[in-house]
């Protein structure tokens, strides 16, 4: 079982992670995310749809869980990786 947090943390660290819905959104519009990690509560219509061709993964937590497990000292409701980097996330 992959360790969700450590994988956020190795993909900002040695690859590109955008977070927020906006951010998130633009990067899928853009064709650069490879994955998009949205909580619970995520406020986007579009983000929960999966209508688009990449990978989507549903927090099961809400948007200060994820913030918290991001690292991050707000509420994150969604996140978009670019470059995995070193991290195995894309195996969710």
């Amino acid at each position: 079982m992959i360790d969700l947090g450590r994988a956020i943390k190795a993909a900002a660290t040695t690859g590109k992670v955008v977070y927020g819905v906006q951010q998130a959104e633009k990067a899928i519009n853009g064709g650069e995310a490879k994955m998009v990690i949205v909580a619970r509560n995520c406020p986007s219509e579009f983000l929960r749809s999966e209508d688009y061709d990449i990978k989507l993964f549903r927090f099961e937590g809400n948007n200060m869980e994820l913030g918290a497990l991001c690292g991050k000292p707000f509420s994150v409701s969604a996140l978009a990786v670019i470059d995995k980097g070193t991290s195995n996330i894309l195996s969710l």
